[in-house]
C-alpha cells in the first residue's frame, strides 16, 4: 500500500504569519482597473454584520431563474469621504503633497498633518500621476470619532484626475457616486484576530494517535538532525488572524441611504449613513474598516449573476 499523500503543512503563500502593520492596506492601484474613468477606484467602509436575504434570481441559464431563493449577504456602512490631501507622483515617487484647504476642525485634533504639505489648489507641473488621500466622515456614525485615512487612486488620464480632484475638494464623496447596484467589488482588509494558536488550528496538521507521547496537537518532529536547526517552514504555534486578505468579486445587490432601515445590528448598532449589501461573506469582525475597490480580476460567473433584493432577515 502506498503511503498517504497530502500537501505540505504550512503554506508559504502567506508569509510571515504575523499581525499586519496597519488596518487599511495599500493596494497596487496600477493593477486595479475601474469600471469607468474619472472616479475613485476605492472607498472606505465598515462591516456591520451578516443577514439572510430573500432575492429573486434573474441570472441567465440559472437552475433557479425566476424563483425566490435565500442567499447570505453582508451589510456594510459607508459614510461619506472627503479629500484630505493630493499626492502628485513623478517617476513612481511622491513629488508633491498638496493639502486641502477646507478641512474639518475636528480632524486637526485627530490626525497629524504632514510638515512639507502646501495649501494650494494649483496642480501645475510635470507629474505622472495624482492620487487622493481621503478620510471617512465617521463622526456621523455610531462606530467611532477618529477618521480613517487611505490613499485612493483615480481612473482616467492625468487631466481627468486633476479635474475630479478640483471638483470634489471640500465636498463629500458618496458611495453611490463611485459604485452602483450590480457592480463587482473586492474587499481588502484585516481578518478577525485569534491570537496565539497551536499548529493544528494554524496550519491544519493532522492530530497524532491518542497513544503518542509528548502531545497529540503538535508535529511529530520539527526537523532533521542535520542541519541541526529548526527551519521557518516547520509548522509551529504562533499568531493567527489580523492578516491582510482580499475577498474577490462580491456582487452588490443593494445600495442606498439607511433612513432608519437597519437598527439594532448585533455588535454594531444602527446604520445612520449610506450602506451597501453584498452577496457572500467579508473578512473581519463587526466595525472593522475595509477598503472596497473595483475588481482586480472579474469572472464571467460572477458578472452574469443578477439578484433582485426582496427582503432581509
Amino acid at each position: 500500500m502506498a503511503p498517504p499523500n497530502s500537501p505540505r503543512k504550512g503554506s508559504m503563500q502567506y508569509w510571515p504569519r504575523k499581525r499586519a502593520k496597519k488596518i487599511l492596506p495599500s493596494p497596487n492601484w496600477n493593477a486595479v482597473k475601474s469600471d469607468s474613468n474619472k472616479k475613485l477606484k476605492g472607498f472606505i467602509c465598515y462591516k456591520a454584520g451578516m443577514a439572510s436575504a430573500f432575492v429573486k434570481d434573474d441570472t441567465p441559464d440559472s437552475m433557479t431563474k425566476g424563483k425566490k431563493i435565500v442567499v447570505p449577504v453582508t451589510i456594510l456602512e459607508c459614510p461619506a469621504m472627503k479629500i484630505f490631501s493630493v499626492r502628485l507622483y513623478k517617476n513612481g515617487k511622491v513629488a508633491k503633497d498638496v493639502l486641502a484647504e477646507n478641512i474639518d476642525k475636528e480632524l486637526k485634533r485627530k490626525v497629524k498633518f504632514p510638515k512639507n504639505a502646501k495649501k494650494t489648489e494649483e496642480f501645475k507641473g510635470d507629474y505622472d500621476d495624482a492620487r487622493a488621500l481621503c478620510y471617512s466622515v465617521v463622526k456621523k456614525t455610531n462606530i467611532k470619532k477618529t477618521p480613517d485615512l487611505s490613499e485612493i487612486a483615480i481612473g482616467g488620464d492625468f487631466e481627468d484626475k486633476i479635474k475630479f480632484i478640483k471638483e470634489n475638494l471640500g465636498k463629500e464623496i458618496l458611495i453611490s457616486n463611485i459604485f452602483e447596484k450590480g457592480n463587482l467589488v473586492d474587499f481588502r482588509g484585516l481578518t478577525k484576530g485569534k491570537g496565539f494558536q497551536g499548529p493544528v488550528k494554524r496550519f491544519g496538521i493532522t492530530l497524532k494517535s491518542h497513544k503518542s507521547e509528548k502531545g497529540q496537537r503538535r508535529p511529530g518532529a520539527l526537523g532533521s538532525f542535520h542541519p541541526g536547526r529548526t527551519t521557518f517552514r516547520a509548522p509551529m504555534a504562533g499568531q493567527i488572524g489580523m492578516f491582510t486578505r482580499v475577498t474577490y468579486n462580491n456582487k452588490i445587490i443593494g445600495i442606498g441611504k439607511a433612513e432608519d432601515k437597519f437598527k439594532g445590528i448585533r455588535n454594531f448598532g444602527d446604520i445612520k449613513t449610506d450602506y451597501i449589501i453584498t452577496a457572500g461573506s467579508v473578512q473581519g469582525p463587526a466595525k472593522r474598516q475595509l477598503l472596497v475597490t473595483s475588481p482586480l480580476r472579474a469572472t464571467k460567473k460572477q458578472l452574469k449573476k443578477n439578484f433582485e433584493l426582496l427582503e432581509l432577515r
